[in-house]
């Protein structure tokens, strides 16, 4: 009886932990992710019009993937040059998700704030041989 009780008093902590570290995983690979496909897709882009609404649609298909809601992400995209998308030019684009911890309901979130914020940078750099944007 005791090594029952003791078994489940130690075993669900560890389960516990178990969830909070690959929900904080999967938030570390979301961002890595997101901020590299979000920086090819500006960078690749045929116009400067569309570079930005590229670059958001890619980080939300991996943010989806990862199963987390459009309201726990942000997407911030800077560049080196006037046209962005100039031969030469470096795009930066920092990620981030906001990981709730797993398995606490959501009145409780309201009190404590029991999340994780991860973040990631990447910068790309516009191909030189690029023809210059309309």
């Amino acid at each position: 009886m005791e090594f029952l009780l003791l078994s489940i008093v130690l075993l669900i902590p560890l389960v516990y932990l178990t969830l909070m570290v690959a929900r904080l995983q999967a938030g570390t690979f979301a961002t890595t992710v997101a901020a590299r496909e979000a920086a090819r897709a500006f960078v690749t882009s045929p116009t400067q019009a569309a570079a930005a609404e590229r670059a958001t649609a890619a980080a939300g298909l991996t943010y989806a993937n990862f199963s987390f809601e459009p309201e726990e992400t942000d997407l911030e995209i800077t560049c080196t040059a006037s046209p962005c998308l100039q031969p030469g030019a470096t795009v930066t684009v920092r990620a981030e998700v906001i990981v709730p911890l797993p398995l606490i309901p959501t009145f409780v979130r309201d009190l404590i704030p029991l999340q994780v914020p991860v973040s990631t940078e990447h910068a790309f750099v516009v191909d030189r041989f690029r023809s210059t944007p309309p």
